[in-house]
């Protein structure tokens, strides 16, 4: 089955430590083989493990999450996607993060909805958006 909601770097921390039941509650709706992260914020989630080298509670609870979510490699039709947003972006002059910008255009390539608690993500035309920290 494929992934059919990836999550951003936020959402995937709020699942990791727990502090927003609401989000836990949306994502056990869900069949885990229909969640995914990128490999981006795979590399972010272990960036900020690496920053913490004594959290080893973290870095435990980002091991068992990454064990149990299908991470989306980088791929041509994801750089495909990027360029085409990255220019789309320039031109109308809202610039955007990269590793943003690589997430996103992931999500528009794997036909995924991104799920993210960042409103930077509005400015990304055809991007289908949830945000699971609220009710609904």
């Amino acid at each position: 089955m494929p992934v059919r909601y990836l999550l951003d770097t936020n959402m995937a921390s709020y699942v990791i430590k727990g502090n927003l039941p609401r989000v836990r509650e949306r994502l056990v709706k869900v069949p885990m083989a229909e969640v995914g992260i990128s490999v981006v914020t795979e590399a972010e989630l272990r960036f900020g493990v690496a920053r913490k080298p004594k959290a080893s509670r973290l870095e435990t609870a980002v091991e068992e999450f990454l064990l149990r979510v299908e991470i989306l490699p980088w791929d041509s039709a994801a750089a495909k996607s990027y360029a085409a947003l990255r220019s789309a972006l320039e031109r109308a002059g809202e610039p955007m993060g990269n590793l943003d910008m690589m997430i996103a255009a992931q999500a528009l390539a794997a036909l995924a909805v991104l799920v993210t608690h960042d409103r930077v993500f509005h400015r990304v035309k055809h991007l289908k958006i949830e945000d699971w920290t609220k009710a609904g």
